[in-house]
């Protein structure tokens, strides 16, 4: 089994958590209190912007067959994930410029950036963001929800093209081949972090 193959398998129970979190329920079913999902959007929001840096302090280290790669990474997430928050943000009210991190954010994007000044385990660090959405996303567009705009987030990460994003994260890990026990409590620690990320501060 590849690195990354084991990383998705001792992930899926916190996948399975995910799944059950009252936001992603709310998500699911379309009726999630809009007060909650506005919070989300301004939290992710600011979560994209230090993801954009992750990627980009990875390139700097990126051996040449994965350089393209992070630099498209990074470009999709500024241009196409970030602009559906935006939309999004009209729709729902949603404050992104005047957005601060609350515990949650501020503690996951400073693990990600400290994470990636080792090329390897900042691979494996940011990994449960890109497959953790798409496995989410696969899972709710099966019985997506009616409300139009949680559908749209829903049909963004269940995109076979996002999809496609992480498989190739998942390659660039096992061929980065960081040392195996190190990007296992990378991984785990990023996805503690994703579990918590759904706990949405109210203002």
């Amino acid at each position: 089994m590849s690195l990354a193959a084991h990383l998705e398998e001792i992930g899926r129970p916190l996948v399975e958590e995910q799944l059950k979190h009252p936001t992603v329920q709310g998500i699911a079913k379309g009726d999630l209190d809009e007060r909650v999902f506005r919070s989300w959007l301004e939290q992710d929001y600011l979560f994209l912007l230090d993801y954009v840096r992750v990627f980009a302090r990875l390139a700097w280290q990126a051996p040449d067959g994965h350089l393209g790669d992070l630099v498209d990474l990074a470009h999709a997430t500024f241009h196409e994930e970030l602009s559906l928050h935006r939309t999004l943000a009209a729709e729902f009210g949603a404050d992104l410029e005047g957005a601060r991190k609350g515990p949650a954010c501020a503690a996951y994007t400073s693990f990600l950036l400290e994470s990636a000044a080792s090329y390897g385990e900042g691979l494996a660090a940011l990994y449960p963001c890109m497959w953790g959405y798409a496995t989410l996303g696969g899972i709710l567009a099966a019985d997506p929800p009616a409300e139009p705009r949680y559908k749209r987030w829903v049909d963004t990460y269940a995109d076979p093209g996002f999809a496609a994003l992480g498989r190739r994260i998942a390659e660039m890990i096992d061929e980065a081949a960081p040392d195996p026990e190190r990007a296992e409590r990378k991984f785990l620690e990023g996805m503690r972090h994703e579990l918590a990320f759904w706990d949405v501060p109210l203002p």
